[in-house]
């Protein structure tokens, strides 16, 4: 009957049934595989859209890291200038007398506009390590920090920093050392060593492999090396090379075991616009930290230049009469192109001032 046939299912014969299963399980297959290529092709859509809006990761340690902010060498100046007072038995420091030693070393060179060009970001680095006095000469004066911030404002530079990575309690090494105050008073940026602000770097060195360097050494488009000259007790000296040391976070006292090698990588993986080595008081024993006053000797004298490796050994032989093969970082240093031991073989301005 009609309600009948309404009711019951259509009946298909077993050959016709399986002929329509295979067929259903084609167009399954076939929109399954459908959907799964589309989804591949928005997938790779996305991906090659994002590829082209995103910057992409940065590692935290970069393959070839080192930092060369030097000039072009110009032979009509010199590479070495040595500029003082006289260094009489009753002289005494005046005010302002490590401000004209600065000047003056500049001039020699060309001027500060040779170092530095309009908007750069440039970071000086001066000796902030010890909590201690200027009269302890174991930090930087703060008078020729003052002056080189001075002097890169009127260059054109765009921020003028000054920082350190100090051994001593930061807060009281930049306060007591003189030279946070003294950079503020010239519109400098005074940055203290942050954990945050450190980068894992691959340094490319014998000694050094990776270490952390504090950020703004690594991102300055000019560095200025202040460094004092002082006795240390494991090199005789330390001097410009040495003071890259400032430039670390980690333990650094564990770079001492191999301490020579550790400043010949340091002196190739931060190459310096200039270097100003402050001479104007010489700590000449007990170094490098100091504290007696007895130990000091005023030499009123700036010694500057464009090889850092000719200034470390001139310092070293005119203050503690140490020769390139007492220093062996030197003739690593040079060995690597940085710069010579001969300084007595380079151009060399002296100027004595009344």
């Amino acid at each position: 009957m009609a309600g009948e046939s309404e009711d019951k299912p259509d009946l298909v014969m077993p050959q016709a049934q399986s002929s329509l299963a295979q067929t259903l399980t084609r167009r399954e297959a076939m929109l399954q595989l459908l959907r799964v290529g589309g989804v591949a092709a928005g997938a790779a859509g996305v991906t090659y859209w994002l590829s082209e809006r995103s910057s992409r990761p940065v590692p935290t340690a970069a393959v070839q890291a080192r930092r060369d902010h030097r000039v072009i060498d110009e032979p009509h100046w010199p590479a070495l200038t040595v500029v003082r007072y006289p260094a009489e038995k009753d002289s005494a420091a005046q005010a302002g007398e490590p401000r004209t030693l600065v000047q003056q070393a500049l001039e020699n060179l060309g001027g500060m506009g040779r170092f530095v060009s309009r908007q750069e970001v440039v970071v000086i680095k001066p000796n902030i390590a010890w909590d201690r006095t200027p009269e302890q000469a174991a930090n930087t004066n703060p008078e020729l920090v003052a002056e080189v911030v001075r002097q890169c404002w009127a260059a054109g530079a765009k921020r003028v920093i000054v920082t350190d990575v100090s051994c001593n309690e930061p807060r009281r090494c930049f306060q007591r050392s003189g030279i946070q105050a003294a950079a503020r008073a010239e519109g400098a940026e005074v940055i203290l060593p942050d954990p945050e602000r450190f980068r894992e770097v691959d340094m490319g060195g014998v000694a050094l492999k990776n270490w952390p360097v504090f950020t703004p050494f690594l991102e300055a488009d000019k560095l200025i090396n202040l460094p004092i000259a002082k006795h240390h007790e494991l090199t005789g000296a330390t001097l410009g090379m040495k003071n890259w040391y400032g430039i670390l976070g980690g333990q650094r006292n564990r770079l001492h075991q191999q301490i020579h090698q550790s400043l010949a990588d340091l002196a190739s993986f931060m190459l310096p616009t200039v270097t100003i080595m402050d001479c104007y008081r010489i700590l000449l024993r007990n170094g490098p930290t100091g504290g007696n006053l007895e130990d000091v000797a005023l030499k009123r004298t700036i010694v500057a230049g464009t090889d850092p490796v000719a200034l470390d050994a001139y310092v070293a032989k005119a203050y503690w009469n140490l020769d390139p093969e007492r220093l062996p970082y030197l003739q690593m240093a040079a060995n690597r192109g940085l710069g010579t031991v001969e300084y007595d073989k380079l151009p060399v301005k002296v100027t004595e001032l009344a």
